[in-house]
């Protein structure tokens, strides 16, 4: 194995030692980090005259040969056989091959320590603008399927049990507004990856006099980190993106629930597209919910990496040690098991099917116990006498195997039990009215609603969202419409 710290060693580490040590094939992927990094670098190397134009121009023309080298398909199989301890050896040890003595020069006042920190801020940006467009991706489906299902009623559960009612097109958008906070979050921590590492050296700081703020520039921060110490031991940035993924992923987990359950015959709410489901290799007439059922296993993986991270870090000293290597595999890996699990949940939201009469049927008239309870709110009823009224009517009406929506004034009376039997005196005529899911729905219009003219609301608040975020999120709510 190459490395740039051999020369302090007598002995060549034993095959065990080599083996743990190289991280090269799993930090390649910060290669077009790294070379946009030393890019960078070795022009602040000539401002100060630690390097001639002429080295720039070897070094810079070699950084350009490696990233076409690495644009290649065999590059990737390649580089299990490069003896590189890691991707800043294999750049140096590439770029001296192709710029001569000018590439022994480019680690010049920097450490590894700084480097890496920089590289990966610079993924970090890219890869949370990636699953931010993703998301936007998921949401325009979400709402897409939202404005054709205004008018599907269904019944909202609590507890797995039936509640109240509810119209499909609030359901899903429960979903967007969910995954919008999640772009919300992605957005809001940019702003902590918006500062460079690179000078602060191992820990303390280059010995050379680099303008920071204009090697900040260059690489696209807006400044430079302000501690060093800090800059090369933390990875608050890699914390919280992972954390995020995680949230995200528990979201996109909830949902996969609730239609893992409605793809069965016993719901037969929705219907997933054969593109998205898998059949059994056994029994023949198999349709599997196998995307939901991943997605939701994924969320178990990104969780797990997350704590991967919190527990690496928990007990480190300061500033940088070698446990610090472990935090690319977890990071790397939730990114992707979270892209890959956004993208899928889009697919899955596109051409999903959903039964709307099967929906409208499946409500039980038990969900109509709150309206009954707030229509004799409305007649001056106490609420608490109110819900103790309804709930022995309902208790009655179980037992009766009576439906409450097939009663008649009369009969629903005759339902309450004592000792309120005589606040039943309030049923009048428009009591069928509880019953009847779309009057239901109109009643809940105001800000978040399942309503008509709130559903109406957050589309419209989702359509002016999904236009501003098409380059750059904004944070826009209800209050904006």
């Amino acid at each position: 194995m190459m490395t740039l710290w051999a020369g302090r060693f007598a002995e060549e580490m034993t095959a065990a030692m080599a083996a743990v040590n190289r991280s090269l094939t799993t930090d390649i992927r910060l290669l077009p980090h790294d070379l946009q990094v030393n890019r960078a670098w070795t022009t602040a190397l000539q401002q100060i005259g630690l390097l001639t134009a002429t080295e720039v121009e070897a070094i810079h023309r070699a950084l350009d040969t490696i990233a076409s080298e690495a644009a290649k398909p065999a590059f990737a199989v390649q580089v299990a056989a490069f003896p590189d301890e890691d991707v800043h050896s294999f750049v140096e040890r590439r770029v001296t091959e192709l710029a001569g003595a000018a590439g022994q020069k480019i680690h010049t006042g920097r450490s590894r320590n700084d480097q890496v920190a920089t590289d990966l801020r610079l993924y970090l940006t890219t890869t949370v603008e990636q699953l931010r467009a993703a998301l936007h991706h998921a949401i325009t489906a979400l709402v897409t399927q939202a404005r054709q299902h205004q008018e599907t009623v269904m019944p909202g559960y609590t507890h797995l049990q039936q509640a109240q009612p509810v119209t499909l097109a609030h359901y899903l958008l429960s979903a967007a507004w969910m995954l919008r906070d999640d772009t919300m979050r992605l957005t809001d921590l940019t702003t902590r990856l918006d500062a460079c590492p690179l000078g602060s050296g191992a820990l303390a700081g280059s010995a050379y006099p680099i303008d920071r703020q204009a090697l900040a520039t260059a690489l696209g921060f807006s400044a430079p980190t302000p501690n060093s110490m800090a800059a090369v031991s933390a990875r608050d940035d890699c914390l919280e993106v992972v954390a995020a993924c995680a949230i995200l992923m528990t979201h996109l987990s909830r949902y996969a629930e609730d239609w893992i359950l409605w793809s069965t015959q016993e719901f037969h709410f929705i219907t997933l597209a054969d593109s998205v489901s898998t059949g059994s290799s056994m029994m023949p007439q198999k349709k599997n919910p196998d995307s939901l059922e991943l997605i939701r296993g994924k969320s178990a993986r990104v969780i797990g990496q997350m704590q991967t991270l919190f527990t690496l870090l928990k007990g480190l000293p300061f500033t940088y040690a070698r446990d610090l290597q472990e935090d690319k595999p977890a990071l790397f890996d939730a990114l992707d098991q979270t892209l890959a699990s956004v993208a899928l949940f889009t697919d899955v939201v596109s051409s999903v099917t959903f039964h709307a009469e099967t929906m409208r049927a499946a409500i039980d008239p038990g969900v109509f116990a709150t309206e009954l309870a707030d229509y004799l709110s409305r007649k001056g009823v106490p609420f608490r006498t109110a819900h103790a009224m309804v709930a022995g009517l309902m208790r009655n009406a179980i037992a009766r195997k009576c439906d409450l929506r097939q009663c008649s004034v009369a009969e629903l009376a005759a339902l309450v039990p004592e000792p309120h039997r005589s606040a039943a005196k309030h049923f009048t005529d428009d009591v069928t009215h509880c019953f009847d899911p779309i009057m239901t729905l109109a009643r809940r219009n105001l800000v978040g609603g399942t309503g008509p003219t709130s559903v109406a609301q957050q589309l419209k608040a989702f359509a002016l969202w999904l236009r501003h975020t098409q380059d750059e999120p904004t944070h826009i709510g209800l209050q904006d419409t």
